[in-house]
Formats: structure tokens, C-alpha cells, sequence
């Protein structure tokens, strides 16, 4: 029996916009692409939203190997808010699951300076019983280690726990500990998957 969602963060409760941030921000789409391969798709972004790098140091190391955008580097990320936003649904999703008697937390790979300058997006958090933000941790998903912390921390048996995520892969990692996993798609297509696993809201 389900007694616990857990959910992740990005494009499941906000909107994880980076794209349409940059293009915000004047930049083209031939321009995007070298920002994103020089940032988000790189190894040390993980590190960063592990809390493992700071900002000056993941900016050095950004830059270190891309210098001929350096400038672009540091007008994208100087300053990131809008790169998260709210969904308006995330309160009243997790104010219906809470009132049916269902336990709600968030499990989230979140850098420091998105926590702080994002911080409008993420208004729900008051709402939930608990969770884990991957910066304060050191620790990422997939890695199994997070969702073993998540489950001892709040005293959860995995069995009774379904976690919402857009990335599979992080939902193999925790099916794989042996927590239900949903993909999340769309907000509908997940009520129905809850639904169908017998929750009730």
C-alpha cells in the first residue's frame, strides 16, 4: 500500500527552463548550444548541483575550457533566476495528497544558487513533510545512496513509496532500492498512474 509521494523537482512541481532562459537572455540557438555544451551537459553541472563545486569554482572550470565564451558563460549564469519556475498546480497537488493522509516529500539533484535565486518557485516546499535538495548532501541521483538517506531520515519503507521524476534513469535507481518509480509525463498522466496504483486523492 502507497503512503508516501515523493517528488522531484524540475519539470515535475517547477519548470526547469533553461532554454527558454538563455533565449531570455538574447542568446541564439547556435549560441544555446555552445552554453549548454559548456555547462548543463557537462560532467561538472552534476557536480555543482551536488554541492561539491561552488559557483566561482564550477564558473573557473566552465571557463577554463571554454574560453572563447567566457563573457557569454557569465551573462547566462550570473544570474539565474527565472531559470526555475512555478507550476500552479503544485500546491494543490500536494495539499490533496497531504488532506487524503498520504505523507509528500521532494527528492531533487538542486544546486545552492538556484535554491537561493529561484527561490518564488519553489513556494511548496512548506507544504511537504520532508525531503532532500542534492547541494546540502553531497550526494546526486541516480546515485542509490541519496534515496537510501531520504528513506532512513523519515523512517520510510520503500515499499510504500512512489517517486514522481521526468529522468528515468532516476527511477530505475530507485526502483532498483525498491521504491515504485512514475515517469512523469504530464500532470494527468501521473494522477491516472497514481490512481492506478490504488492511491486515492
Amino acid at each position: 500500500m502507497i503512503k508516501n509521494i515523493i517528488f522531484d523537482i524540475g519539470n515535475v512541481l517547477t519548470d526547469f527552463r533553461w532554454r527558454e532562459f538563455l533565449e531570455d537572455k538574447g542568446f541564439d540557438d547556435a549560441k544555446i548550444k555552445e552554453i549548454e555544451k559548456a555547462t548543463v551537459m557537462s560532467p561538472y553541472w552534476n557536480e555543482f548541483d551536488r554541492g561539491a563545486l561552488s559557483y566561482d569554482e564550477v564558473m573557473k572550470l566552465f571557463e577554463k575550457e571554454n574560453p572563447d565564451i567566457r563573457d557569454d558563460l557569465y551573462k547566462a549564469f550570473g544570474d539565474i533566476h527565472g531559470m526555475v519556475t512555478k507550476r500552479d498546480y503544485a500546491i494543490p497537488w500536494i495539499e490533496s495528497l497531504k488532506k487524503a493522509g498520504y505523507k509528500v516529500y521532494y527528492l531533487s539533484n538542486f544546486s545552492e544558487k538556484a535554491f537561493y535565486e529561484c527561490a518564488d518557485s519553489l513556494d511548496f516546499l512548506p507544504y511537504c513533510d520532508g525531503g532532500i535538495l542534492s547541494y546540502r548532501e553531497l550526494l546526486i541521483k541516480p546515485d542509490e545512496k541519496i534515496y537510501d538517506l531520504l528513506c532512513k531520515r523519515y523512517s520510510l519503507d520503500p515499499s510504500e513509496c512512489v517517486f514522481i521524476d521526468d529522468t528515468p534513469r532516476n527511477i530505475e535507481a530507485g526502483e532498483k532500492y525498491g521504491i515504485n518509480g512514475i515517469v512523469f509525463k504530464t500532470y494527468d498522466q501521473v494522477n491516472n498512474d497514481l490512481k492506478g496504483m490504488g492511491v486515492s486523492y
